[in-house]
């Protein structure tokens, strides 16, 4: 059981708070898989003869990467203490715990959507998405 349930109403209300906070979060997964996927190059490089690779570039990407790891924490934890669950940090999806009747659903909310308008069962996920009435 969620420690908070939302109507859609109250969703709404919250989405000028989660909106800067998933749109933070989606952006530091971004810099973060750039940063990734630059370290995982460079240390090729390395493994191999070495050339072209600037001193102290591994740890200026290592330390980047770490920045970047720290920041989607901090926006994932802001958005779980709102009563909100993290679905997918590449897509900027949440979803808001709810009620309908005795059923516990979820409303779900992915970044670029004007409002929360959407919503499934804990088992459908995603997929199983449909409009609120």
């Amino acid at each position: 059981m969620a420690d908070r349930y939302f109507t859609p109403e109250e969703a709404n209300e919250l989405l000028p708070t989660v909106r800067p906070l998933v749109e933070q979060m989606v952006a530091h997964r971004r810099a973060l898989a750039v940063a990734t996927v630059r370290h995982a190059r460079i240390a090729t490089k390395i493994a191999g003869n070495g050339g072209g690779v600037r001193p102290h570039e591994v740890d200026e990407l290592q330390a980047t990467i770490d920045e970047e790891a720290v920041e989607i924490v901090r926006c994932a934890t802001a958005l779980q203490e709102l009563g909100l669950l993290v679905k997918d940090l590449d897509e900027g999806l949440v979803d808001f715990p709810a009620l309908r009747g005795d059923e516990e659903v979820l409303l779900c909310w992915r970044l670029g959507e004007d409002e929360v308008a959407f919503w499934h069962s804990l088992e459908d996920g995603f997929a199983g998405r449909r409009p609120l009435p």
